[in-house]
């Protein structure tokens, strides 16, 4: 038997990221979801998991999708969390990733975007749970978030 693809969405950031990346993938497909948090305002903290996987991934290739990789905390321990599954195999993908922060140990198979070291809002990505609205990917201004 085939092992089947499961697209596992790290939320809530990737959630528009997502929606548009199955409808270019013409490919049967299950879609799981996990919501991590692993940052207060625009400051980095250490990911944990809020809302555990909806799905079994147990023998299923793996498309782990993430709004942003920086740091590398989110796809670290999200990434162990589905190891522990046993999985087939388990690749990555991420809208954007910062090369100045990410650490050697964490890298993404599929990148959409190399950005800067700037925090970005809009496409799913936010600011304190506003701005994901934004059509487009903008720089957060320095007097937004430090008020």
């Amino acid at each position: 038997m085939q092992a089947g693809l499961t697209l596992v969405t790290i939320l809530s950031g990737a959630f528009i990221f997502v929606s548009d990346l199955i409808r270019c993938l013409p490919l049967r497909m299950k879609l799981g979801l996990i919501t991590v948090s692993s940052y207060q305002g625009t400051k980095p903290t250490t990911a944990h998991i809020v809302q555990q996987l909806n799905t079994d991934v147990t023998g299923r290739h793996v498309l782990l999708v993430d709004d942003i990789l920086d740091t590398g905390g989110t796809l670290r321990l999200v990434r162990s969390h589905l190891e522990r599954a046993r999985p087939k195999s388990i690749r990555t993908c991420v809208l954007l990733r910062k090369p100045s922060k990410v650490p050697p140990d964490v890298s993404a198979d599929f990148v959409g975007f190399d950005i800067d070291d700037l925090f970005v809002v809009g496409y799913g990505l936010d600011f304190n749970d506003h701005y994901r609205n934004l059509p487009d990917i903008a720089v957060l201004r320095e007097e937004v978030y430090r008020g």
